[in-house]
């Protein structure tokens, strides 16, 4: 029995994402909130922030069209298919926090291409389709742990850090659901 069908472990990923929120600091708050002078005082959000933010947007609206495309491909069966719908919804509350915060760091936040170059002719199979989304969430978790240390602002750096940590249990959780160890090592790269 694959993990995607034990009885009970879909409803309790979605009881603890459901019950898992983004904690973030008073300053990352008042950043988010739109209060600039606030965060200003406890340290400044610069321009590389939310330049970093788009590039962390830009990757988010990849996953969510890369969801679509799965969800939509008919490969999946019914828990697989639940499992990509929920973390689409992941990477769409995401991707309104980047860009709701790229915009109050003054800059224009980017937007979904309208098309992907997805490997769509190498997705056959729910397994071809898992392990896709499995890639695109190993990437992410990559791309995230090489921003952190990027960000001026250490309140963004731990927020992004809290999504490279959604990220990370998306990736372990997928690669679990195809038959592979979900923890592969004890350190990410």
């Amino acid at each position: 029995m694959s993990f995607l069908q034990m009885p009970g472990s879909l409803a309790a990923r979605r009881f603890f994402i459901g019950q898992s929120s983004l904690i973030l600091s008073g300053a990352a708050v008042a950043l988010l909130a739109g209060k600039p002078a606030l965060a200003a005082r406890a340290g400044a959000a610069t321009e590389g922030d939310a330049r970093i933010l788009n590039t962390a947007l830009a990757a988010e609206l990849e996953a969510i069209a890369a969801y679509q495309l799965g969800a939509e491909s008919r490969l999946l069966d019914k828990p697989a298919l639940d499992l990509a719908v929920a973390f689409q919804g992941h990477h769409k509350a995401h991707a309104e926090l980047l860009a709701t915060t790229v915009e109050r760091l003054g800059g224009k936040p980017v937007v979904a291409k309208p098309e992907y170059n997805f490997p769509v002719d190498r997705l056959k199979s729910q397994a071809d389709v898992l392990g896709f989304a499995a890639k695109l969430e190993q990437g992410a978790v990559s791309a995230y742990l090489g921003a952190v240390p990027l960000f001026g602002h250490r309140d963004l750096a731990k927020a992004a850090a809290s999504i490279l940590g959604d990220e990370a249990m998306h990736w372990a959780i997928l690669r679990q659901a195809l038959g592979q160890v979900p923890v592969p090592s004890a350190f990410v790269s």
